[in-house]
Formats: structure tokens, C-alpha cells, sequence
């Protein structure tokens, strides 16, 4: 095993300047959503195709869904499959699309021109998934060169729409049924610097919008109106302390490890400070362990409304923009995460890495809810969506490395 463990990594390094070119190749092909202006993933799809055949994986389908906004009119997901000495499955998915490049005047370099400067790639969707994309690409790459077969099949998933949902994506995927319950998925989607995180849980999300409706007057006889600003206040108060009240519990899992109920955004009201607000407009970002069910919360919701209402006589009304209820961890005892570890301590000498949940979300939990566990790693510089988004080198090469040792087996 070391011997063949050296050899990977060997090769893995000679790939370098291939890795660092094709990465470079697609930053400049932008598969930005047509929901954010762009035209999707058709043209960096048809890179990949061909790049995948210069590499002789040929064993390439395309998953599309139309998209009459898209180029080529539709939005494509590729699946690349190499044979293992085992019928079980090893995925890796890492997506396509990017996102736009925002307040261009804050990028040092052209956000679709890549620039490698001291060991780092940067532009725009190096760290966000391109470098997890072309890792993963060039670990099958290199057992190939070697002449190795692997221990699964390996699958690489390229997909579209991650960053707008993946409803032209993952979901599209799991619902045409390409992944099985004792598959080992891999979504290389977050993680940090050291390479220490693997993600296995998240918290459910649970997204609040509240409006208040009252009656505007002028600011010298509040007895004419209803106050919303301070029914609005009050409501937001006791949201706030019974929602942590009801749910005290703590996860050791995740960090921090309770629920989070927070008042976030105040729409504006009125323009003067002389006038009575009539509505107000105001929300929290919940997210709830996923012990809690989220039926629960929004019992807490009603009742503190209600209460609102009566005592203030205003008008409430609330949403959810978002509420999802998480599914259950993927447990450290599975295959996917003990393989990811095993590859880890080999890249990663002495590393100790840490299992945990998160509160946001990550593509692993469309796996999960599905049946199917799910193991979220990469190592990355936390850059994805900034200005002068870049990544390094050695990461990506290390990524290789752990991928390469995954599919093998060891």
C-alpha cells in the first residue's frame, strides 16, 4: 500500500500544470445562472466533454433540463464513471456554476481571466467548486495513467444550479434515481484551511417574515393612530426570548451547539422622524437543531403573535421564505466518512480531524434526506463569493490525494 500510495501522490504532483491549466480554462468560461444574468453551464459543459476525452474518460452522460433562458437551452449535469474491482459506487460531486462577480472596481485582476501569482489561482469560481472539480477529475486521472483500477466505481458528478438551488441539479439527479443507499457520496461543497472539518449534519433552517400593520399619524398625536413600530418591537422581544425559552437544548455536534434564533432585517418605514409608523416589516433566521421539529417552532410563532395582536390590536401576518427540516446526520460509524478519514491521516499526518454539523446549508443534506449519507469536505481558503476569490495550489493537490486514496479504497 505504500508503495502504490506513493506513486499516486507522485503522479498526482507531475499533473500540476495540467490541474493548474484546466482550473485556469474554467475560470474563463463563466456558467453564471440566467436568473443572475449569465447563460449557464452549456459551454464550460462542452469544455469538460472534451477535456474528458483528451484525458480518455470516456464514459461521460449528459442530465439536462430545458432551460429556454440558458444557452444551448438547456441546463446539462455530467456524470463521468470509471469501473472498480466492486459494483458499489463512489461519487464525488462538485458543481459547474458560478457566481457573478460582483463590484468588479474591488477585483485586483480580471474575475474571468485566470492569474496565478505566488502558488494561488485566482478568479472567479477557483474556490467555488472549480478547484474541488478539477481535483477530483485528475484523481481518476492519475489511477488511470497509473494503471489502477479502483475499489469502486467511481462516479464524478459535474453539476449545474448550486448556487441558485440545484433544482436543475442534485435534485435533478436523485430524481432520476442515479444514486443508491450504500453509495459513498462526497460533496467536496465546504471546509476550511487546515483541512480539519468534515461535515456530516447541519441544523434545519427555518427563515421568519413578519408584518405589522397599524395606523400611521402624525408624530404629535399617536393617540389618532396604532403605534406598529412598537407592537413590532415587542413582538420581535418576545419571539426572541420565548423561541430560546421553549428550545434549550444542545448538540455537541455542532458549533454553536443550539438553536439560533435571531432578529435580522428591519425594512424601512417611514422617512421622517415626526411620523407614526402604520407598518413595519421585520424577520429572524432560525436555525433549529435537528432534534427540534420544526412544527414546534411555529407554535411558539402563533402564540407569541397572537398575544401581540390582542394587546397591541394590530394586524400580523408572517411567513416562511424558507423553512427546511433537517434530515438525520450522517453517522461517523458510515462508510463514507471512516474512507474519508482513512484518507485524511495519509495526506494529512497527525491531523486530527473534527466531525461536526453546521447551520447553514450545504448540498450534502439533499443526499441525506434522500437516505443516502453524505460526507462534506475540501480544504479551502473561506474566499467563495468575495472579490479576488483565489485558491492554493498544494490545496487542490492535496484534494487529489484524498480523493485518489478514497477511490481506491484505502
Amino acid at each position: 500500500m505504500y508503495i502504490l500510495k506513493e506513486k499516486l501522490f507522485a503522479k498526482i504532483e507531475e499533473l500540476e500544470p495540467k490541474m493548474v491549466q484546466t482550473l485556469c480554462d474554467l475560470v474563463a468560461i463563466p456558467a453564471i445562472s440566467p436568473a443572475d444574468g449569465g447563460v449557464g453551464e452549456f459551454h464550460k459543459a462542452e469544455y469538460l466533454i472534451k477535456k474528458l476525452k483528451e484525458l480518455g474518460l470516456c464514459d461521460v452522460s449528459t442530465y439536462a433540463l430545458p432551460d429556454p433562458k440558458a444557452a444551448g437551452g438547456e441546463r446539462p449535469n455530467l456524470v463521468v464513471r470509471f469501473p472498480g474491482r466492486t459494483k458499489r459506487r463512489l461519487w464525488i460531486v462538485a458543481h459547474m456554476d458560478v457566481v457573478p462577480e460582483g463590484e468588479r472596481s474591488l477585483w485586483h485582476t480580471d474575475p474571468f481571466k485566470a492569474e496565478i501569482k505566488d502558488g494561488r489561482i485566482y478568479g472567479r469560481g477557483t474556490s467555488d467548486n472549480g478547484q474541488e472539480l478539477v481535483a477530483s477529475l485528475y484523481a481518476l486521472c492519475a489511477l488511470k495513467e497509473l494503471g489502477v483500477t479502483p475499489e469502486y466505481e467511481v462516479c464524478l458528478a459535474f453539476v449545474a444550479d448550486e448556487e441558485m438551488g440545484s433544482e436543475y441539479g442534485i435534485c435533478h439527479l436523485l430524481k432520476k434515481g442515479l444514486f443508491a443507499g450504500n453509495d459513498l457520496v462526497v460533496v467536496p461543497d465546504m471546509g476550511n484551511e487546515n483541512a480539519d472539518f468534515v461535515e456530516v449534519a447541519e441544523k434545519s433552517v427555518c427563515w421568519m417574515e413578519f408584518t405589522v400593520e397599524g395606523k400611521q399619524v402624525h408624530g404629535s398625536t399617536p393617540h389618532l393612530g396604532n403605534n406598529a413600530c412598537r407592537a413590532a418591537n415587542a413582538l420581535s422581544v418576545a419571539l426572541d426570548e420565548a423561541l430560546h425559552a421553549a428550545f434549550p437544548e444542545r448538540d455537541g455536534l455542532f458549533d454553536p451547539p443550539e438553536s439560533t434564533f435571531e432578529p435580522t432585517r428591519r425594512r424601512a418605514n417611514v422617512a421622517n422622524i415626526n411620523t407614526v409608523p402604520g407598518r413595519e416589516v421585520f424577520s429572524f433566521d432560525c436555525r433549529v437543531l435537528p432534534s427540534v421539529p420544526l412544527e414546534e417552532v411555529t407554535k411558539i410563532v402563533d402564540a407569541e403573535v397572537k398575544k401581540a395582536k390582542e394587546k397591541f390590536k394590530v394586524e400580523i401576518t408572517y411567513k416562511f421564505p424558507q423553512m427546511e427540516q433537517a434530515a438525520a446526520p450522517t453517522k461517523e460509524s458510515d462508510d463514507v466518512v471512516r474512507t474519508l478519514l482513512a484518507a485524511l491521516a495519509e495526506v494529512y499526518p497527525g491531523m486530527k480531524p473534527k466531525i461536526g454539523g453546521v447551520g447553514g446549508a450545504t448540498c450534502g443534506a439533499f443526499f441525506r434526506r434522500a437516505g443516502i449519507p453524505a460526507a462534506v469536505w475540501c480544504q479551502e481558503i473561506d474566499c467563495a463569493h468575495m472579490p479576488n476569490e483565489h485558491i492554493e495550489i498544494k490545496h487542490m493537490l492535496n484534494e487529489a490525494k484524498v480523493f485518489g486514496l478514497m477511490m481506491m479504497g484505502k
